[in-house]
């Protein structure tokens, strides 16, 4: 039997051990299982099966995205552009020309099983045909290869797969240039930190890393929420529990409620999602929590109009109070092409929550919040135009970067490839 029939009887056999069971959500804790799907994974990475070793090149790239999809060959994302496998790779070391190859159906399914059964994943060895059980999101760790945030889904040609790679290392603040002004944000006691940016920004990796930054320098209890759980933190100077929506909690509603009664210092909520968990969140913050939470909004005012867009009207001006006496700080991240082509480097706009900004909050006023940020440099604030100016001083980023990212063009000088000038 060769490689790939190996790794399909094997995914096969455990599948069938759990019939019974077709909620793709539904977690097998059965040690036999995760044993089995490991074992297999070894013997497939082993024998030089294209898929682990197509991980492994990605790593080596620095790639931060993995896709699979039926009828398209593999495909990376490196420095924030979408590659296919056979252009960005074909002078590495580890690539093979089976990376390359075009994908039907049974392999990318393959592929999904096996790494849903190395997470201990339950399932029949086919997606129910419910659509609600069409999507699956999970994090899987792999020997030697590391950790992996996945999403499983189906469309028109048939299965795919979306990988994130996971940093092995911890990240630091100071690696990832982040503001002074987040460290000092971690010693606060209580009130909500607000992170913000696109997809794929990296919010998760600087909330990661303010996480060990209170781990390592506080002793407090730090409670999580994610979907799924990326980072793994171990407790250093604080107790950390990570808690996974969908395995430990049904949703951050519940999550959240069920933390508060924890006797927890420092909450993290992955996500804002519903009108109910913001409340949570808002009372937690103004209660003596610090709450840690995220959104996707491209700035930091829009945080607010998000915030409070979430509740119906006859609730918002409440909520606006609540918003106002809770915030500490929001700071939304853009992530740029480094000027030498290689990498990327990060632009942050930050509002910092003083009285000022706090009484704008309050009465509604979020147009006038950008203003604020352009005069509040003495404060810690500034504008994502402002970090951009100060990235293009710096030699980090290009001309063309900054004219394709500023939002107001015309509230900034010109410049050349030597500075500021009239």
């Amino acid at each position: 039997m060769d490689t790939a029939n190996k790794w399909t009887a094997l995914a096969g056999r455990s599948a069938e051990r759990h019939a019974s069971s077709i909620r793709l959500r539904t977690w097998a804790r059965l040690t036999e299982t995760e044993v089995l799907m490991q074992q297999a994974y070894q013997i497939s990475a082993a024998q030089g099966n294209a898929w682990p070793t197509l991980l492994r090149l990605a790593r080596s790239v620095g790639a931060s995205d993995v896709h699979w999809s039926t009828g398209e060959s593999a495909w990376l994302r490196i420095d924030g552009q979408l590659q296919r496998v056979s252009v960005s790779c074909t002078s590495h070391s580890m690539y093979r020309p089976d990376m390359s190859r075009v994908l039907c159906a049974q392999d990318v399914h393959d592929i999904r099983t096996a790494l849903m059964h190395a997470q201990g994943l339950d399932t029949s060895s086919n997606l129910h045909p419910s659509a609600a059980l069409n999507n699956v999101d999970f994090a899987v760790s792999l020997p030697e290869l590391g950790r992996f945030r996945v999403n499983a889904f189906e469309q028109a040609r048939g299965p795919a797969l979306a990988l994130r790679l996971i940093p092995n290392e911890m990240p630091q603040l100071k690696h990832l240039n982040a503001p002074a002004c987040v460290a000092h944000w971690a010693l606060q006691r209580h009130g909500l930190l607000l992170f913000t940016g696109p997809t794929g920004s990296g919010k998760s990796t600087l909330l990661a890393a303010l996480l060990h930054h209170i781990n390592t320098e506080r002793q407090v209890h730090i409670v999580t929420l994610e979907d799924p759980i990326e980072f793994i933190h171990t407790s250093h100077n604080s107790l950390v529990h990570q808690r996974e929506v969908g395995r430990d909690t049904p949703d951050f509603e519940s999550g959240l409620r069920a933390a508060l009664r924890e006797d927890p210092d420092v909450l993290l909520v992955g996500e804002l999602r519903d009108s109910r968990t913001i409340k949570l969140a808002l009372t937690a913050a103004e209660t003596g929590h610090l709450v840690l939470a995220t959104l996707h909004t491209a700035s930091a005012p829009q945080a607010v109009d998000r915030l409070v867009d979430a509740f119906p009207s006859q609730e918002r001006e409440g909520v606006r109070a609540l918003f106002a006496e809770s915030l500490v700080a929001v700071l939304t991240q853009t992530l740029c092409p480094h000027r030498s082509g290689l990498g990327r480097v990060a632009a942050h706009e930050i509002m910092v929550a003083t009285p000022a900004v706090r009484n704008l909050v309050r009465e509604g006023k979020v147009s006038q919040l950008y203003a604020l940020l352009q005069t509040g440099h003495a404060v810690g604030m500034q504008t994502l135009d402002q970090s951009l100016q100060a990235l293009y001083q710096n030699q980090e980023i290009s001309q063309q970067t900054l004219a394709l990212l500023r939002k107001y063009p015309q509230n900034s000088k010109l410049v050349d490839n030597h500075g500021f000038k009239d």
